[in-house]
């Protein structure tokens, strides 16, 4: 195998609560997480020189070692003393800095692919110890799927898939740093946690009055103070049908939970009109995980 063409799907949290901060700097988060289909397209080739070479759709982003993408191809190159080089073409949809995971599924479906292309015989699990070493992400794009991320995210429990719905999802045009959310989060007291264990009750039910009804993002406080843009999203969205709207990891991008298609592009027209967005995107939930 000389070429692999791999699809690295985006991901949006059902549910976001944050337990404490190591002495590291991680924090212990429950998250239940959920893969949607809005997806970069991977492509992987050998080729003769030697090396890693990485380019991209998106002028602005790194394609040396700062690109999770570049680090996970030579993570496995070092570990297995691979000789030949290898190229990767990063077409990327999924907003980037933007609470979706876009750069952590990227390295996913490096692991993944490479591990194809070379014959490494690495099995999941081991793709996603070595996952964690790029980002605690990274193991939960490998897997794919409804899930219970614990620790810094990386002890993942599969949970009762998601029930048939369709998410919107909505960027404003800002960015957001994750490390800042964090640190002031670290600065309060979280009063409002929200009910993960509603959300896991309600996949199990089959139930999805249930989960939208349970869904919550403890940074969500912290990142709307500074981007009310982000409220405004999450506001359209309910008024035009979601059963409930929310911010997604860290944000900006705002999902909303519809149960009917023509809702959710009306939905998306309006945040379109008014110019709170113009990365919106109408999409299936992704249930399905990595074998």
């Amino acid at each position: 195998m000389d070429r692999i063409e791999l699809k690295a799907l985006g991901k949006i949290n059902l549910g976001i609560d944050v337990l404490g901060r190591r002495e590291n700097g991680y924090h212990d988060v429950r998250m239940v997480m959920q893969t949607v289909y809005l997806y970069d397209l991977i492509t992987i080739k050998k080729r003769r020189a030697p090396g890693i070479g990485v380019e991209t759709n998106l002028y602005y982003l790194p394609t040396n070692e700062n690109n999770l993408a570049y680090r996970a191809a030579k993570l496995l190159k070092d570990e297995f003393h691979i000789k030949e080089g290898v190229s990767i073409r990063l077409d990327k949809h999924i907003p980037v800095a933007a609470g979706m995971a876009g750069g952590s599924s990227n390295a996913a479906a490096v692991l993944f692919g490479m591990n194809r292309m070379f014959e490494l015989g690495l099995t999941m699990k081991e793709l996603m110890d070595r996952g964690v070493m790029l980002g605690a992400d990274v193991p939960y794009c490998i897997m794919r799927g409804t899930v219970l991320a614990e620790g810094i995210g990386e002890i993942l429990t599969p949970l009762a898939p998601m029930p048939r719905c369709f998410v919107l999802l909505a960027k404003p045009p800002v960015a957001v740093s994750t490390k800042l959310v964090y640190e002031k989060l670290d600065s309060r007291e979280i009063d409002d946690h929200p009910d993960i264990d509603g959300i896991i009750d309600g996949l199990k039910e089959e139930n999805l009055l249930r989960i939208t009804a349970s869904m919550g993002n403890v940074l969500e406080g912290v990142t709307i103070e500074e981007y009310p843009v982000i409220n405004e999203i999450k506001s359209t969205m309910k008024q035009y049908g979601a059963l409930n709207a929310m911010m997604s990891g860290s944000g900006p991008t705002v999902f909303g939970i519809f149960d009917d298609r023509n809702q959710a592009r009306t939905a998306a027209q309006k945040i379109k009109a008014a110019q709170l967005a113009k990365q919106v995107y109408v999409v299936n939930i992704h249930n399905a995980r990595r074998k």
